[in-house]
């Protein structure tokens, strides 16, 4: 099935085999989502909670992530723990990551769900990146490098040995075949890109970024999977054009159904055997592009993101 084919087929998805009801009693398990005030990350924050997990809520906005948690509260009856996170200042991802570490000896599941779409162009980060590649892609490598000591024990004393990285992507990842890692400051190159297409390859790196993380940590107990959580109404639209979601806003469902294949991914009894894998509406395994899975394509970014990190 061609990228098209693949596209079409994942916007109308077969009912999920699997439900926030088949999710293990999570007592004892210490979890990290990354915007979690709102949208597919409030919804998985709303699954973990009544499973009795730790649940810490890495959110921008302190008085959002508040009403978020009291809401939560409200509905299911146990309360989120809130760390100030802000994806696009590497500084902030430093300081939320150190507090984490400060309150915690190990991590279960991190849901690197957190992220922006089609930004004005001439947005960029705190440290000068694409606002879009920057938040979605910089952003959670360095916060998943970071915390890579609290999941390597979380693998060490779970009962299989593993800790998972569930990292979101987007069926918008169909579009690119490659990064152009030339076009990701404030250069001619990027505005020539378009905002649509750098988001396109900040999705597209995702996935190749949480290929590599499987190929370098598989054998260490992590278990890194990528996904497309499905065409949804979240907050993530509010920069999308007016006609384009009268036009297609028929195809979107509601935000619940997003949490079901990171869910899947991060803490199902089958997420043991899903390293490396790409995880499709609703819940199931699916296909990337075979562009993701190139090896030096994958270590060309992490390379190049551990050196931007350092740097910046």
């Amino acid at each position: 099935m061609g990228n098209i084919g693949s596209y079409i087929s994942q916007s109308f998805p077969p009912k999920s085999k699997f439900s926030v009801g088949d999710i293990p009693d999570l007592t004892g398990s210490v979890i990290v989502v990354t915007g979690g005030n709102a949208g597919i990350g409030y919804e998985i924050i709303k699954a973990l909670l009544p499973k009795n997990a730790k649940v810490y809520m890495l959110s921008r906005s302190k008085e959002r992530a508040e009403s978020a948690i009291s809401r939560l509260k409200t509905e299911t009856g146990k309360e989120a723990l809130f760390i100030q996170l802000d994806l696009s200042d590497l500084d902030s991802v430093r300081r939320a990551s150190d507090e984490l570490i400060s309150k915690e000896s190990k991590l279960d599941v991190l849901f690197n769900n957190g992220g922006v779409m089609n930004t004005p162009i001439e947005q960029l980060t705190a440290q000068g990146f694409d606002l879009q590649f920057g938040t979605n892609v910089i952003g959670h490598f360095l916060l998943t490098k970071r915390l890579m000591p609290l999941l390597l024990s979380g693998a060490q004393s779970s009962t299989d040995k593993k800790a998972r990285v569930v990292n979101q992507s987007s069926s918008a990842q169909m579009f690119v075949d490659t990064i152009d890692l030339g076009a990701l400051k404030d250069v001619p190159a990027r505005t020539k890109l378009g905002s649509a297409k750098l988001y396109m390859q900040s999705k597209f790196a995702n996935i190749v970024f949480s290929n590599e993380l499987a190929r370098r940590y598989g054998d260490k107990g992590i278990v890194s999977t990528s996904l497309n959580p499905g065409n949804l109404k979240t907050d993530l639209q509010r920069h999308t054009p007016a006609a384009f979601m009268m036009l297609f806003g028929w195809m979107f469902s509601p935000a619940p159904y997003g949490a079901l294949t990171p869910l899947y991914g991060g803490v199902s009894t089958a997420s043991v055997d899903l390293n490396g894998k790409y995880l499709i509406p609703w819940a199931r395994v699916g296909y990337m592009r075979k562009e993701a899975e190139d090896p030096e394509l994958g270590e060309k970014l992490w390379n190049w993101l551990e050196t931007e990190t350092n740097k910046s």
